[in-house]
């Protein structure tokens, strides 16, 4: 597969991400197309080194994070949106980007289009569990929703859930603030009685947040606004707990040798708290693979990320979901 990465994008500067195309290529395969300044670019592979084939399609514009994400709609030339277009040509199977997210949405967007029946695109966050990990859908790109958009993400994350987990009935529940079905606001007890009136045998019902990292659900539904607030605490409270385990680790003689004999398991706790073990999200509902990464991405966190639209791309993963949102029943496309 070849994809595209927005090469200029993310905190950091171009040496994680394209060292972390470097090390997609040796690990998983990918042929990594780089979009951004040509000749920043090559002189960074010659200066680390790099050995993967690289193709660059040379942009000298970026989009940076102070930004407004409508401007690009205004900036073709963007390392952004000209990412996206390979996908648009045919040129890439898809793309990754650790730049302003928003700016990523618009283009996936405007470039790409929504598939058809599809009025929200959504992220589809893949979070750990006990289990191993759920999705969590929507990530962030959509605030205000109706219970139709909620359960075009139940159909779309489900998809994602059997594509990327290799599971052939995932379980979908709605975030609620309880179990029962009579909790919730308006929108989460709609959304659960039009999925119960659509006779979904893969929908469990609701579920409430202590809950989600039980590893019982693969997909857990919400609305944007909700999603990230709860992607966010997640994150601040893994930092939390990796913090907490060193300090508990160095405060006496007997802590230390303790922590020390503990070293190799709190090392697989860490990485299985480390977002970039996931690398990124990709964005459900355009008619091509977008994959949004965390603007900190390191080059484990770049590789991964391409490394999953590789594996999804190969799935695929744009055709099935356009597929199976068709047969949705009208209600569910609000029609």
């Amino acid at each position: 597969m070849k994809i595209a990465l927005d090469a200029m994008g993310g905190d950091f500067g171009p040496d994680p991400l394209i060292s972390g195309a470097d090390l997609a290529y040796r690990t998983f395969g990918t042929h990594p197309v780089l979009v951004g300044n040509q000749k920043i670019l090559e002189e960074r592979i010659r200066a680390l080194s790099l050995g993967a084939p690289f193709e660059i399609v040379d942009s000298q514009d970026v989009i940076a994070m102070k930004e407004k994400a409508s401007d690009v709609r205004k900036r073709r030339g963007s390392t952004v949106w000209m990412a996206t277009e390979l996908v648009k040509r045919g040129v890439v199977d898809g793309v990754v980007s650790a730049g302003h997210s928003g700016a990523s949405l618009a283009s996936a967007m405007w470039v790409l289009g929504r598939i058809e029946h599809v009025d929200r695109p959504a992220i589809g966050t893949i979070l750990p569990s006990l289990t191993g990990h759920f999705i969590l859908v929507d990530g962030g790109a959509n605030v205000d929703c109706k219970p139709t958009h909620l359960a075009s993400f139940a159909h779309m994350g489900r998809i994602l859930a059997r594509h990327l987990f290799s599971k052939t009935d995932p379980k979908v529940y709605v975030l609620s603030n309880g179990e029962e079905e009579t909790k919730g606001n308006e929108l989460v007890q709609k959304t659960i009685d039009l999925l119960r009136e659509s006779q979904m045998p893969w929908f469990s019902g609701p579920i409430e947040s202590r809950d989600i990292f039980s590893g019982e659900a693969d997909v857990v539904v919400c609305d944007g606004f909700v999603g990230n607030v709860v992607l966010k605490e997640a994150e601040g409270l893994a930092q939390t707990i990796v913090h907490m385990m060193r300090e508990a680790a160095g405060e006496n003689l007997i802590s230390r040798l303790g922590g020390l004999l503990l070293r190799p398991s709190l090392k697989r706790v860490r990485k299985r708290l480390d977002y970039a073990e996931y690398g990124g999200a990709p964005l459900l509902g355009v008619n091509g693979l977008f994959v949004i990464s965390h603007g900190r991405s390191n080059s484990l966190a770049i590789s991964n990320a391409m490394g999953m639209a590789d594996r999804l791309a190969k799935s695929g993963l744009t055709h099935t979901i356009a597929k199976e949102v068709a047969a949705m029943s009208p209600r569910e496309k609000g029609l």
